[in-house]
């Protein structure tokens, strides 16, 4: 008797993952990092921030699709870039890292595991989970600062919120809609996360600072706490604003009715205490004031924040450089 043939079991489902690198000027750096990641995704994309050396060229030749902006628009702007390209190579996974070396790509499985596991739609890097490499402890105190305003602002409990490693799902691709240009991004993420209701996991991940920083982390923390504050107001005014002030009131109005009591028993003024029941209570209607401001503001920018989304899907007229197997030639955006 003929055995029937034994069923020919389908070819499993690849994910294709795809690893995007945000750079300006790296070109000391770019080539290793792009050779290395592609040993762990299937293609590479970097993004040239407006880079004024050879960045571009040795991305391409080394392998990557480069996708170039025609000037700097800032770490925000090349991440937004990154999310976009993403979607448009119908990316699976798609994992962020900078160009800079600091970041090692054999940490990348560690970070798409989670989504391909179905345990998150986006993972962050942290380097505060157990890494061996730390970032110095003046720069490690401020970014534990701007996490904890980020946390308490979005809703979301993690340990790096500035991470520039990071890892999404084509579900997180699809949700997240960003409008930062500069280095706040990762806090703007955190607050889009939190509004889309997106999984988000952590992973230790080991960082290497070698050289210089290229800003004044007193500078650049200043100007990303500055942002953060400034995304805390938009997103949760009436939490930021509304509370405060809502106590500032109550309390007034408390020490206003002692003021009174005190005056009806010895028909004498308690100049001090009126002068501050005035100011408590005028403080806490100008916080309420702003805070119902900055209600009807957040409103009106969720139409301009899907403006901005559409017009980053539209930017096509940056150049595309090389494949992963061939190498091409710069061309200007």
């Amino acid at each position: 008797m003929k055995q029937d043939p034994m069923p020919k079991e389908e070819p499993k489902y690849k994910p294709k993952i795809v690893a995007a690198i945000p750079c300006f000027n790296e070109e000391r750096c770019i080539g290793s990092v792009v050779v290395k990641a592609k040993k762990f995704v299937n293609s590479v994309v970097v993004i040239d921030d407006g880079s004024t050396d050879d960045t571009a060229e040795i991305a391409a030749g080394a392998g990557a699709m480069v996708h170039q902006h025609g000037q700097n628009r800032g770490y925000g702007a090349a991440i937004r870039s990154a999310l976009e390209k993403g979607r448009q190579l119908g990316a699976d996974v798609l994992v962020i890292l900078d160009g800079d070396g600091q970041h090692d790509p054999r940490d990348i499985p560690k970070l798409v595991k989670p989504l391909l596991d179905g345990e998150a739609d986006v993972v962050i890097g942290s380097r505060f989970l157990g890494g061996v490499n730390r970032p110095p402890f003046f720069r490690r105190q401020g970014q534990r600062i701007i996490t904890a305003f980020t946390n308490l602002g979005s809703g979301q409990k993690v340990t790096d919120s500035q991470s520039g490693f990071r890892a999404y799902s084509a579900k997180a691709l699809r949700e997240l809609n960003l409008s930062e240009s500069g280095m706040s991004v990762g806090s703007e993420m955190q607050f889009a996360i939190g509004k889309s209701g997106l999984k988000v996991t952590e992973v230790p991940v080991d960082v290497s600072y070698t050289g210089r920083a290229k800003r004044s982390p007193i500078g650049h923390g200043a100007s990303v706490l500055s942002r953060v504050l400034v995304l805390f107001s938009l997103r949760q005014p009436m939490l930021l604003f509304g509370v405060p002030g809502l106590a500032l009131l109550v309390g007034g109005l408390v020490l206003g009715a002692r003021v009174l009591s005190v005056y009806g028993a010895t028909k004498e003024l308690a100049v001090g205490n009126a002068l501050e029941t005035i100011l408590l209570c005028l403080a806490g209607l100008l916080a309420l004031f702003a805070a119902l401001m900055l209600q009807a503001m957040k409103e009106l920018m969720r139409g301009e924040i899907a403006q901005q989304a559409k017009e980053v899907k539209g930017y096509s007229s940056s150049s595309e450089l090389g494949t992963e197997n061939h190498q091409h030639p710069v061309e200007p955006a």
